[in-house]
């Protein structure tokens, strides 16, 4: 392309720059960077929901540095930095899993006022895995700014690309404790009788009205207070009371603040998509109410020697064909 730009500006009587030129970039088998190897076009990279400040700075870091052990950098940070001195020239691999991460980190340090319009229109969208969130015409006012600023406080914390933000939500508002038990071997540490103390605690308090259920305006200081209760009434602390309590009242071993998601779902009805079905507090409480320890402990433990026997039958057949290289 070089020559074609010089001939083209040589006819035009402009004088020419001086040109510079980053070290071929390979993909991951180290051969020419292809269509074959993924996303090629900058359409294509938005599509999938690659932030424009994240490619700038990934594709700075294929072939430079500036000699420190900083990565992540804002555009103006890229032109105070850039040198050309600072070029290498052995050939530079594309890393799509670094760039996924240096897209995180970027979507990270986002305003939330300029995250949020993303993540709303990528609520409005559907697929196989997760259906739409938001209707078509969803359009932020007073009465829904809490509830979509959650689900963009929700998505920002561990979102990679700007489309995992649906199913980051989808996750807070649905209920499955039967697939935690069967996929999260971690589940086998709440398994106890101390799980039960809080569930039957749980149960009595919602019935009672005495726990927090989000919808309230100063619902965050309700909670913290509520979680102090119920730690001071059963003696329990630090992993063994927080850990119980977001297996029960979430399904999940792992996630967002326990109050955020509670909050995300009391504020969901009215403001979600008429199609759209998620598991409010009453009906987590209800499933609650038929929760067998034993049936659990069962359930969890097949899973973790299934799970056992699977990788091991996977360590033999890699073993095998080493073997079989070998010879």
């Amino acid at each position: 392309n070089t020559l074609r730009q010089l001939l083209i500006l040589e006819a035009l009587n402009y004088k020419p720059p001086t040109y510079a030129h980053c070290s071929l970039i390979l993909g991951s088998d180290r051969s020419k960077l292809s269509k074959r190897h993924g996303a090629t076009s900058v359409t294509q990279f938005s599509e999938q929901g690659f932030l424009p400040d994240a490619m700038m700075n990934y594709l700075a870091n294929l072939g430079w540095n500036d000699g420190t052990p900083k990565e992540i950098y804002t555009p103006n940070e890229l032109i105070e930095a850039f040198d050309l001195t600072r070029i290498v020239k052995s050939s530079a691999v594309f890393d799509m899993n670094k760039l996924k991460w240096i897209n995180g980190q970027h979507i990270r340090l986002m305003p939330i006022d300029l995250l949020q319009p993303l993540v709303i229109e990528n609520l409005k969208k559907s697929n196989e895995e997760v259906s739409a969130i938001l209707s078509n015409d969803f359009i932020v006012n007073d009465d829904n700014q809490l509830f979509i600023n959650l689900a963009t406080k929700i998505a920002q914390r561990d979102m990679e690309l700007i489309a995992e933000g649906r199913k980051l939500v989808n996750n807070c508002l649905q209920y499955d404790i039967n697939h935690t038990l069967t996929t999260d071997s971690h589940v086998i540490e709440v398994l106890n009788d101390d799980l039960l103390k809080i569930i039957n605690v749980l149960i009595r308090d919602f019935s009672n009205n005495n726990l927090p259920t989000g919808i309230e305006s100063n619902f965050h200081d309700l909670w913290k207070s509520y979680i102090k209760q119920i730690g001071k009434e059963l003696g329990l602390k630090g992993k063994s009371l927080f850990h119980p309590i977001r297996f029960a009242l979430t399904g999940r071993m792992s996630g967002p603040d326990i109050g955020d998601q509670l909050q995300l779902l009391a504020l969901a009805p009215g403001r979600v998509l008429n199609t759209y079905v998620f598991s409010d507090l009453n009906q987590r409480i209800n499933q609650l109410k038929s929760f067998s320890l034993e049936d659990s402990l069962k359930l969890a433990n097949e899973s973790i020697e299934k799970a056992k026997i699977e990788s091991e039958l996977l360590a033999k057949q890699l073993e095998e064909s080493k073997e079989v290289v070998s010879q």
